[in-house]
């Protein structure tokens, strides 16, 4: 990771922290730990939310097939900008509140996999549960969901939202951050 993108994250965290989360971008500890339990070879469409410089999807990239589809949501214009540039072949959004709606414009019907960098906790109440419905209506029946957070602040709204199978703490990461493996539920 470049110090021009280390710059980036810190403008962004500087300009709107609530949104940022952190002054550093993810460890490359974490990055590893969120890709590492997604079934890749099932994956065929993946939505990456908060994708800030890229320090997941640079992890998120080499796993996936040829043909599969990846969206990345970045709220930050010059981190967007960014990722268009590193990432060409993956369309960037600024707002995975629109989750839903733009999976639709891009020819997804569902899921298999949103992986989740956004720091729910400094949200309002009204956008956390927005973007928890639009990943439960995003997502396939089974769909993994991972998410870090640097606390377990989320673990009561995640298990209303998910089946969590797993939550690990990385440590070597600033701040340490827990990993949350989830699942969509099945229908009834």
């Amino acid at each position: 990771m470049s110090i021009s993108e280390h710059l980036l994250f810190l403008q962004g965290f500087f300009k709107e922290p609530k949104r940022v989360g952190s002054v550093i971008p993810s460890s490359r500890f974490l990055a590893a730990k969120m890709v590492q339990s997604v079934p890749w070879n099932e994956v065929k469409a993946v939505a990456e939310l908060g994708s800030g410089t890229g320090s997941i999807t640079r992890f998120i990239k080499p796993q996936l097939h040829e043909s599969a589809k990846v969206l990345l949501f970045e709220r930050d214009k010059k981190m967007r900008n960014h990722l268009r540039i590193e990432y060409p072949d993956f369309p960037c959004y600024s707002n995975a509140c629109q989750l839903v709606k733009i999976i639709h414009q891009e020819g997804i019907g569902q899921l298999d996999c949103i992986i989740s960098g956004l720091p729910f906790f400094n949200f309002t109440s009204e956008m956390r549960e927005t973007l928890l419905h639009q990943m439960v209506e995003a997502l396939k029946p089974g769909g993994v969901f991972v998410a870090f957070q640097y606390s377990l602040q989320m673990k009561k709204q995640f298990a209303k939202a998910f089946t969590i199978e797993n939550i690990e703490f990385v440590p070597l990461n600033f701040p340490p951050a827990f990993v949350y493996t989830c699942r969509k539920k099945e229908m009834l």
